[in-house]
């Protein structure tokens, strides 16, 4: 049986101990289980746990967002970023080859090219997330059906809560796919909440 799993965490990156992200104090994430709508390393330990527990939960690349793949780097002619003012670090969203969302991170540019990584920006990483299960119930047979906590009445506040990140920052996409061909823009996706989520 799906549940609807309430967190607050922290999430550091367990190699460095630099705070990624928290909800501490914020409305807690909220995620149907089973549902992939977090990362598998971290959902695997949470449907173990119950309400008012607390852990520390190490999640390796290969659990999380996937190792490193140098791969994943393109340079492609700057007359595709046409009207972006450009700056390293900076995230845009374009649509991939299949027509999925992507999140890609300039590396670097000239007057001639631009440095993109379609890597997850916390791809290669080893996360420990701190947790506390705030709520655990059943999942309700819509929720189950859509995937959305509260269901169809809740579909326009995106999957997982308020961690205003979208679909980069801590989101994730299928890394097992070529991203060659994708326009950028900046636009940003419709939001799919806190860290962990897919």
């Amino acid at each position: 049986m799906s549940k609807v799993i309430g967190i607050e965490y922290t999430l550091k990156d367990a190699k460095t101990g630099e705070q990624l992200d928290s909800n501490v104090g914020q409305a807690p994430l909220e995620f149907v289980s089973g549902k992939g709508q977090i990362i598998p390393g971290l959902e695997s330990k949470l449907v173990e746990m119950s309400a008012n527990e607390e852990a520390d939960v190490l999640v390796q690349p290969v659990d999380a967002y996937g190792e490193y793949n140098e791969e994943a780097v393109q340079t492609l002619p700057k007359e595709q970023f046409a009207g972006i003012e450009l700056v390293e670090g900076m995230s845009l969203y374009g649509t991939g080859e299949h027509g999925e969302t992507v999140q890609v991170v300039v590396k670097s540019f000239n007057d001639a090219e631009v440095t993109i990584d379609y890597n997850h920006p916390m791809a290669g990483r080893t996360l420990m997330f701190t947790v506390s299960i705030l709520s655990l119930r059943d999942a309700t047979e819509e929720e189950i059906q859509t995937g959305v906590v509260g269901g169809m009445a809740a579909m326009g506040g995106g999957c997982c809560g308020g961690g205003g990140h979208s679909h980069g920052g801590c989101g994730t996409e299928d890394h097992g796919h070529s991203h060659g061909g994708g326009s950028c823009g900046t636009e940003k996706p419709q939001s799919h909440g806190g860290c962990g989520c897919h």
